[in-house]
């Protein structure tokens, strides 16, 4: 046996040894977690002080929402009912979340120079038993032994908030529901039973919003589908237009019928109708409780399983509390019942970039021959797009191995519940490079990165559509914000010219044309808390060739611009806007260069309601694409909850917001709408995916770093023709099939999303 033989024997030997060892660890590990990284390769910028100070952004503890519902019943001096109980006349508790501090203050403590701010809690409370009755916002602190309410409702809002502009709890569906089935279909036996053949079981009625034409209204057409699976895919034909705006439910009323085609004044008349041989009837086939076409249930058998990311080493990011941290990245998460996910204090190594991203509101306009489509103009954040967070599933909504987070929520209730698995946080491996060259001129030499980046998701489920939210975190200091539409297009009962409002996708169903548009609100520091907006874009400019003067060359050049006022930074959607905006800082790079982060969209909106509609102030944030304002504490959020119902009388216009103030040297903030037209089609069926249908936006760095910052990732690939590249000193990537030979200890599967219906 020669040396060669022997080197070769001893290589296989340590091979052999290696993958036992790892097989053992694997074994013997806490499920779900691989062999960890040495500490001294953890994340440098961990470090319990930071997760300590993000607690200022924390969502309330069940604790600390039992503690505001203790306080409140105890002190509010008016009697509170259980809102799942409530009638209109009653007083409730709509909903409880952390009441994050003002900017200065929370600026003060993160960075060292101020105290901690006193921990609070927005309380919201429909008041229906006052003499006049109204919403009332109260600020409820210091937690968790709270001592004081405060009524900021004037404050927030310029004038108390009347009660018609409430949000619909489910209490109020549940007695809309009741008062269907007791008064309203019996009035009309013959029609429900021979051609609904209502059972009280088989129909399920969709709400539509806004309610009425006039401040004051809340009159609500429910659309009746069949109570079966993917129910929004069978409608029936018939409406029904109920007026609930009295405080007494006895005096609660129908306004108007409309049955394939044809209005009538109530149930008693299109009964009428009906006995007499008058009504077009149209008997739709009863659907199987699986919902046939609209059913989910696969229709192969599971095979060949997909491919599963592993973490060969354990994470690379960590979650502490509300704190996460990657490869340089740090920030806060939060979850608001009304506009969903929420992050503060966005680092990118060590320097704040972001004090808030959050999403704002998500729109839909729908169109029909219907009225309770061509009425539609749901306004997300009044159902609410936290609240409605739906329990995630392992291996399909985030990767098996994610890190799942609960989150604690007070809705509609005086007890608090816990949203199992609610976020996922993950790094995924895009399957593609972030960088790369291979060079075969003059020097023979590969270098790349992986693109491997940190995912933060929620996923709403709110009626028919779920909404899935994203903030991606890249190794060059990019921030990529996008929302991806899924879940059940909204139908409509096909008849007459229906076909001009969509496209049919059953015997009986028009997929009707809507739009999707989604505002986000994106509070930049770049450099610091004072910014100013630059435009810079390019045109082509004719020069004469200087070694050829009797030639022209056509070249592109630079162009800049300051936007120094609010009227200029406003960009409406059909609109040109310079194709490189950004916030730049008062710093310079070490090329002198003003350090920004550029503001990149990626959208394909819809067009826009025209802005003579009574109603377009309150969704008229919708009007720009890009609008950017100087940052004022009363001006926290794009919209508000009590516009939907009151679209006419907008509680929030963000037109208002946009008067011409300056904002060069400014706190400034970005409010960015994002979205598409969607045009139902029958690969909708049994519901829509998420391919084409994302949108959203990047913030990238320009000119902020000297050099992109990913070059210092320890992800890096550089070999060149006169290295050893299946050598793991010189190629990391060598080592791989060695680390991935310890296959990943999973947890079991479970899923919580069906308790506490």
């Amino acid at each position: 046996m020669n040396v060669k033989t022997v080197l070769v024997l001893l290589v296989l030997a340590l091979a052999t040894v290696f993958v036992l060892v790892c097989v053992l660890l694997t074994r013997e590990r806490a499920p779900g977690m691989c062999p960890q990284q040495p500490p001294e390769q953890q994340q440098e910028e961990e470090d319990d002080g930071a997760a300590e100070r993000s607690l200022v952004f924390a969502d309330l503890s069940a604790e600390e929402l039992a503690q505001v519902v203790r306080y409140l019943r105890a002190e509010l001096g008016v009697p509170l009912v259980e809102a799942s109980r409530a009638l209109p006349s009653d007083n409730c508790i709509c909903w409880v979340e952390v009441q994050p501090p003002a900017k200065a203050e929370a600026l003060r403590f993160l960075d060292g120079a101020g105290a901690r701010p006193a921990r609070e809690a927005l309380a919201v409370l429909h008041l229906g038993a006052q003499a006049e009755p109204n919403v009332t916002e109260y600020v409820v602190g210091p937690l968790p032994a709270p001592t004081y309410h405060r009524d900021v409702t004037v404050r927030k809002y310029g004038a108390g908030l009347p009660y018609h502009r409430r949000p619909a709890l489910a209490a109020e569906y549940k007695q809309v529901a009741e008062f269907l089935r007791s008064q309203v279909f019996p009035t009309a036996p013959s029609f429900m039973r021979q051609v609904m053949e209502y059972d009280e079981r088989n129909l399920a009625f969709v709400t539509t919003a806004p309610r009425g034409f006039q401040s004051g209204d809340r009159t609500t057409w429910f659309v009746l589908f069949q109570n079966v699976s993917g129910f929004f895919l069978h409608p029936v034909g018939l409406e029904v237009l109920v007026d609930h705006s009295s405080l007494d439910i006895s005096r609660w009323a129908v306004s108007s019928v409309f049955y394939n085609g044809q209005y009538y004044r109530d149930m008693a008349q299109l009964e009428d109708a009906y006995v007499q041989g008058r009504l077009g009837a149209e008997k739709v086939k009863k659907v199987p409780w699986d919902g046939d076409f609209s059913s989910m249930k696969p229709r192969a058998a599971p095979a060949a399983r997909f491919p599963v990311q592993h973490e060969p080493q354990g994470p690379r990011y960590s979650v502490r509390k509300n704190h996460v941290a990657f490869q340089g990245w740090s920030f806060a998460f939060g979850m608001s019942a009304s506009r969903g996910l929420r992050l503060f204090d966005v680092r990118h190594r060590r320097e704040r970039i972001a004090y808030e991203i959050s999403v704002q509101e998500a729109l839909s306009v729908y169109g029909s021959n219907s009225p309770g489509g061509m009425s539609t103009r749901y306004m997300d954040g009044s159902f609410g797009i936290g609240r409605f967070s739906s329990p995630l599933v392992r291996g399909v909504d985030c990767p098996y191995s994610a890190a799942y987070v609960d989150v604690p929520y007070l809705a509609a209730s005086h007890v608090s519940r816990l949203a199992k698995n609610t976020l996922c946080i993950f790094e995924h491996n895009l399957g593609a490079p972030l960088r790369r060259h291979y060079s075969d001129l003059q020097s023979f030499y590969y270098g790349g990165l992986v693109n491997s980046a940190l995912v933060v998701r929620s996923i709403t489920a709110l009626g028919n559509y779920d909404y899935v939210w994203d903030f991606i975190f890249y190794q060059n200091g990019a921030i990529e914000a996008k929302v991806q539409a899924t879940g059940y297009m909204s139908s409509s009962f096909l008849h007459g010219d229906g076909l001009r409002y969509g496209n049919r996708v059953g015997e009986h169903t028009l997929g009707t044309v809507h739009t999707h548009s989604i505002n986000y609100k994106v509070d930049l520091d770049v450099g610091g808390v004072k910014n100013t907006l630059v435009a810079h874009d390019m045109a082509f400019e004719m020069a004469r060739a200087p070694w050829s003067p009797e030639q022209q060359v056509e070249r592109p050049r630079l162009t800049k611009q300051v936007l120094d006022t609010e009227d200029q930074a406003a960009f409406r959607h059909q609109s040109k806007m310079p194709r490189c905006i950004y916030f730049a800082a008062n710093g310079k790079n070490k090329w002198g260069h003003q350090r920004g982060y550029r503001i990149q969209l990626v959208s394909f909106a819809g067009e826009h309601m025209p802005e003579t509609s009574p109603m377009e102030r309150a969704i008229s944030w919708a009007r720009y694409k890009l609008a950017v304002t100087k940052r004022k504490e009363e001006e926290p959020t794009s919209s508000s909850v009590y516009n939907q119902n009151d679209p006419w009388t907008p509680t929030v216009a963000f037109a208002d917001f946009i008067d011409n103030e300056t904002i060069a040297n400014e706190d400034l903030v970005a409010w960015i709408t994002t979205g598409f037209l969607h045009i139902p089609h029958s690969e909708d069926l049994p519901n829509t995916v998420t391919v084409g249908n994302s949108v959203g936006f990047l913030l990238r760095p320009y000119n902020y770093y000297d050099l992109d910052p990913s070059i210092y990732s320890q992800d890096g690939v550089f070999f060149t023709s006169e290295q050893d590249f299946t050598s793991c000193e010189v190629n990391s990537v060598a080592c791989l099939p060695k680390r991935a030979a310890c296959l990943p200890n999973l947890p079991p599967f479970t899923y919580d999303g069906f308790q506490n219906m």
